[in-house]
């Protein structure tokens, strides 16, 4: 690349839609070359075609994976940013090999999400969807249902999302205690929530709600043992990611009756196969991976992503979740 030749910004695959059409797009475009592609990658051949002159990506679809040997395919490429605060689709490991910066955009959208985990909560404590389908189905068929205030929301990771949640589960009067791998007593009082061990919380909750990043260490986090652990006819709730949960053994707690229901946002694979067994499992609320896209949410994330690019063209990224160390930015304006 020449002195005065401008970036290439790739945004490899935007389906559904995100950032396409968006104005902070505008802002990219003057300093940098935007490669937009709308559609989905027919392949690993596809994608590394699309990417491959690219300086920046701009990783609009977080299921866009870029395992290690895809990013040592790309010598070009110096950054990526997430459009969202979820990493896992990147090997961050290699990524810091190779001196690739990464960035994400955490805590934005915290407000957004945490009103969508507490929707799932009151969906699955009133089971609507069971009542709307009993309904079509031409049954009139009322059903034991759930009152939320005065019982104990568990919250599994206290970053923004979670602790939004929690001032939420609050406000209607819920009790809430919290887990999170490095509890202190200054963020226990800065949330006002009671720190406890996993296995208690698990134990004491009447609806368990999950907000952790994926990494090895929160990978299949809540197990067999784990559901287990958690009273009987209480609810799971995941905004976060589908690989916290063992899927297979949250199937086989709901369908023997263990747990009353489970709202999921997020899923082991994704897109949901349609022959998934979760969706053959009885009280569930099911959302696909969308606890962010409201018109405001997708805004604030469209603008931190570019936010993010131009940070980094600039020689002073933000945001970043690791490769820095190991790679000294260059300017480009």
């Amino acid at each position: 690349m020449t002195s005065d030749a401008r970036p290439i910004v790739v945004i490899p695959a935007d389906d559904p839609l995100q950032i396409a059409g968006s104005p902070h797009l505008d802002r990219l475009r003057d300093v940098a070359e935007v490669r937009l592609h709308r559609d989905w990658p027919a392949g690993a051949d596809e994608q590394l075609r699309r990417a491959r002159d690219a300086q920046a990506i701009l990783n609009s679809r977080g299921q866009l994976n870029w395992p290690g040997h895809v990013l040592r395919s790309l010598p070009n490429l110096r950054f990526i940013t997430t459009c969202g605060i979820g990493t896992d689709s990147i090997d961050l490991e290699t990524a810091t090999e190779l001196g690739i910066v990464v960035s994400n955009i955490p805590g934005r959208t915290a407000p957004v999400v945490a009103e969508h985990a507490l929707a799932l909560m009151l969906g699955a404590a009133k089971r609507l969807a069971f009542q709307t389908a009993e309904l079509q189905a031409g049954k009139w068929n009322p059903v034991e249902i759930i009152l939320l205030r005065g019982k104990t929301l568990g919250v599994v990771g206290t970053g923004s999302i979670g602790a939004a949640t929690a001032r939420l589960a609050a406000a209607i009067g819920m009790n809430v205690i919290a887990w999170t791998f490095h509890p202190t007593a200054e963020r226990a009082r800065e949330l006002n929530v009671r720190y406890v061990e996993l296995d208690e919380l698990l134990a004491s909750s009447d609806v368990v709600s999950l907000h952790l990043k994926l990494t090895p260490q929160s990978r299949h986090l809540i197990g067999r043992r784990e559901l287990s652990l958690m009273r009987p006819g209480s609810l799971l709730v995941n905004t976060a990611r589908g690989n916290i949960v063992d899927m297979q053994a949250l199937v086989a707690a709901l369908q023997e009756g263990r747990l009353a229901g489970a709202a999921l946002d997020v899923f082991d694979i994704e897109p949901l196969p349609a022959d998934h067994p979760i969706l053959n499992c009885p009280q569930v609320i099911l959302t696909p991976h969308n606890a962010d896209q409201t018109p405001e949410g997708i805004d604030i994330l469209n603008g931190g992503a570019v936010d993010n690019v131009l940070a980094f063209l600039r020689g002073s990224p933000q945001n970043v979740v690791t490769g820095r160390a190991r790679f000294e930015v260059a300017r480009f304006n």
